[in-house]
C-alpha cells in the first residue's frame, strides 16, 4: 500500500488517485451525473460543510438539484460548459466560473455541451442572524477578481476573494489562494475556521498538525478548526487551491448549535 491517503483527528488528505470510478456516488434527481463526495458533516470530520466534485455527462443535469431549502452553496467550474438557470435566467458557465447560491434560491443545471462538465459544489446550512439580510446569489469568474496580496509577501502569497471580508451577511468564504514557486505561508496558522482545500494547480508541501505532507493538483484536504497549518510551493509553477472556511458568526454554545 503506497498511496498518500491520510485520515487523522486533525486533518485528512484524499489524493487525486483515490478519485476513481468505484468511489463515486449518485444523487436523487441528478441524471447522467456522478459525485465524488469529498467531505460531509460528520463527528470527527467536516462539521460545517459538504463538498462534492460533480461530473455531469452531455445531456445530464438536474431540475431539482438542492434538497435543503436552508442550504447555501458555491459552484466552481473546472471543466466543460454547463448551463445554469438561476432565478429564471440561463448562464453558460466555463472553467473558472464561480456561482454563489443563496439559501432558498431556485436553480437548475444542465450540460448541453459535447464533453463532461466538472464542478465543485460546496454546501452549507446558512446561519441566519436577526437584523442581517441573507446575501443574494451572484455569478463571477476567476479572471474577473484581482488577487489581493497577503501582508508582507509582495504578492508571492495572494487570495482571490469573491466576497468582501467585511460583508457579514456571508457566513462562509470560498476563495482561491495562489502561491508563486518557492513562496510560503510563513507561520503555522491556528484558527477557528474549518477548511476544505482542493488543489487546482501545482505542488506544495503542507505542514498539517505535526506532519509534513506533499500535495499536488487534484488532491483534497480537510483541516479541522485549530489544526496548525503552513505550506510552501515546491513545484516549478504556481500553487493554487480552492479554499472553504466558515466565518463571521459567534461560536455556538451547547451541543445543539445555531438554530437554522
Amino acid at each position: 500500500m503506497t498511496g498518500r491517503a491520510v485520515f487523522t483527528e486533525a486533518y485528512a488528505v484524499i489524493p487525486r488517485g483515490v478519485m476513481s470510478d468505484i468511489v463515486t456516488s449518485a444523487l436523487p434527481f441528478w441524471e447522467g451525473s456522478r459525485v465524488w463526495m469529498l467531505s460531509r458533516p460528520l463527528s470527527g470530520f467536516s462539521e460545517t460543510f459538504a463538498q462534492y466534485l460533480v461530473e455531469v455527462a452531455p445531456g445530464g443535469g438536474s431540475d431539482r438539484p438542492e434538497p435543503d431549502a436552508g442550504a447555501e452553496g458555491v459552484l466552481f467550474v473546472v471543466a466543460g460548459g454547463p448551463s445554469l438557470t438561476l432565478d429564471g435566467q440561463t448562464h453558460v458557465l466555463r472553467p473558472g466560473s464561480y456561482v454563489y447560491l443563496a439559501p432558498g434560491t431556485a436553480w437548475t443545471l444542465r450540460n448541453a455541451g459535447g464533453e463532461p462538465a466538472r464542478f465543485h459544489w460546496i454546501r452549507k446550512a446558512y446561519e441566519r442572524v436577526q437584523g442581517l439580510e441573507a446575501p443574494e446569489s451572484f455569478l463571477s469568474h476567476d479572471s474577473l477578481v484581482e488577487p489581493a496580496a497577503m501582508p508582507g509577501t509582495e504578492g508571492a502569497w495572494a487570495t482571490t476573494r469573491f466576497v468582501a471580508s467585511d460583508d457579514l451577511r456571508h457566513d462562509m468564504h470560498v476563495n482561491i489562494v495562489t502561491l508563486r514557486p518557492g513562496a510560503s505561508i510563513p507561520f503555522e496558522e491556528t484558527h477557528v475556521m474549518e477548511h476544505g482545500l482542493f488543489v487546482l494547480e501545482g505542488k506544495a508541501v503542507y505542514r498539517l498538525n505535526r506532519d509534513w505532507v506533499e500535495v499536488e493538483a487534484g488532491d483534497f484536504l480537510w483541516l479541522r478548526a485549530f489544526c496548525p497549518q503552513a505550506c510552501y510551493a515546491g513545484g516549478p509553477g504556481p500553487f493554487r487551491y480552492l479554499l472553504y472556511k466558515d466565518v463571521n458568526r459567534h461560536a455556538p454554545l451547547g451541543l445543539r448549535g445555531p438554530a437554522r
